[in-house]
């Protein structure tokens, strides 16, 4: 009998939690999709490279790089040029690495490892070592490595350590009960007075005295 890989093994366990407690929807909320055609923000105190096909640059010191509300954080980062001088990819390292990004409903996720690869043209975060990922209203996830998806908010996970990756569900909400207003009996209706008897006629036959 072939053994299914650990990763596979790994990504039926959540589907099974998933469906088993009947916390989460199934269909992941959407992260924020206007955040792919936002222009990507490289900050640091140093960077040694240049902007040119196929080349590699580094930061150092208090790196941010933002896109939309995308954010990751670290101490150091490599940034890879495409042939079409673009950004292909971005490894931050030392810090922690840091990343998190709201999704459609406003909703924040927060990620920190010892580095991030963060994927730029399929839009893929892998969090590595002592990975921890925090989704609000939905729950969190810890492992040796997370691998989250910035525009679905899909999330997968690894771990060599206890060899579990460990999970916590939040219950959805349930909406507030509507308050059933009091209702007020209608009033007993008070019962009309006997009308009084007929007065009798004290009117005495006239005597004829003729």
């Amino acid at each position: 009998m072939t053994s299914m890989p650990r990763s596979r093994r790994v990504s039926a366990s959540i589907k099974f939690a998933c469906l088993a407690l009947g916390l989460l929807t199934l269909a992941p909320a959407a992260a924020k999709q206007s955040d792919r055609s936002q222009p990507m923000q490289v900050n640091a105190k140093r960077f040694d490279g240049f902007q040119k096909p196929d080349s590699v640059s580094t930061l150092q010191g208090n790196v941010v790089i933002t896109q939309g509300t995308l954010k990751a954080t670290g101490e150091q980062a490599k940034v890879y040029f495409d042939g079409n001088s673009q950004i292909s990819r971005v490894v931050i390292t030392s810090g922690p690495a840091h990343i998190e990004q709201l999704d459609d409903s406003g909703n924040l996720m927060q990620g920190n490892a010892a580095s991030i690869d963060y994927d730029n043209i399929n839009g893929i975060a892998v969090l590595s070592g002592n990975a921890s990922v925090t989704q609000k209203g939905r729950g969190e996830a810890h492992g040796d490595k997370l691998t989250y998806n910035t525009q679905t908010s899909q999330m997968t996970g690894d771990s060599a350590g206890d060899g579990m990756v460990h999970m916590t569900f939040l219950p959805k909400a349930k909406p507030a009960s509507a308050t059933t207003p009091a209702v007020t009996p209608p009033a007993t209706p008070t019962p009309a007075s006997s009308a009084p008897a007929p007065a009798q006629s004290t009117t005495r036959p006239t005597q004829d005295h003729r």
